[in-house]
């Protein structure tokens, strides 16, 4: 129980920091790569609002990391690959 308690407000932190980002990353990658490209009438609605799901799904996911330093590289990897594809998707779909 107190290795929980130990690393709740890393976990937590990393969550809502790099979670907050990474549903960005992935909204953005939705908005390049979903039908019709950024060129689609009305998409930017489904785009806003599939950030908080991702979002919360990875704050709820966070708490299953062993320790908060996992969970802060694990996700910080995941934003690295997802902002390399989103930076991919702008330079090569222009």
């Amino acid at each position: 129980m107190s290795q929980i308690r130990r690393h709740w407000f890393s976990k937590t932190s990393a969550g809502v920091i790099l979670g907050f980002t990474l549903a960005l990353a992935f909204a953005g990658l939705f908005a390049w790569l979903a039908p019709g490209g950024l060129a689609a009438p009305n998409k930017f609605q489904l785009v806003m609002w599939l950030i908080a799901p991702i979002w919360l799904t990875t704050l709820s996911l966070c708490f299953l990391f062993f320790s908060g330093v996992r969970a802060w590289l694990w996700l910080g990897g995941a934003n690295l690959i997802a902002y390399a594809g989103l930076f991919a998707c702008r330079h090569i779909l222009r």
